[in-house]
């Protein structure tokens, strides 16, 4: 029962984490379209946004495991 838990949750936060970074990279090149001069401080917040966003994926791999284990 718990691997079915640790499974779905997985794929929740797979797809959360899908979504989020493809909000933060569409609205990084809808700023360097608009700005073009801001281009290299876009690319850095994006990155720094895209790891804050893949984060949750990879906290909720250990907690699956953690389940899984259990």
């Amino acid at each position: 029962m718990g691997a079915i838990a640790a499974g779905i949750a997985m794929f929740g936060a797979a797809v959360g984490g899908g979504i989020g970074d493809g909000i933060v990279i569409s609205k990084m090149l809808e700023g360097m379209v608009r700005q073009p001069e801001l281009s290299g401080q876009l690319r850095t917040n994006m990155f720094i946004g895209v790891g804050l966003v893949e984060a949750m994926p990879i906290i909720s791999f250990v907690v699956a495991l953690m389940v899984m284990n259990k």
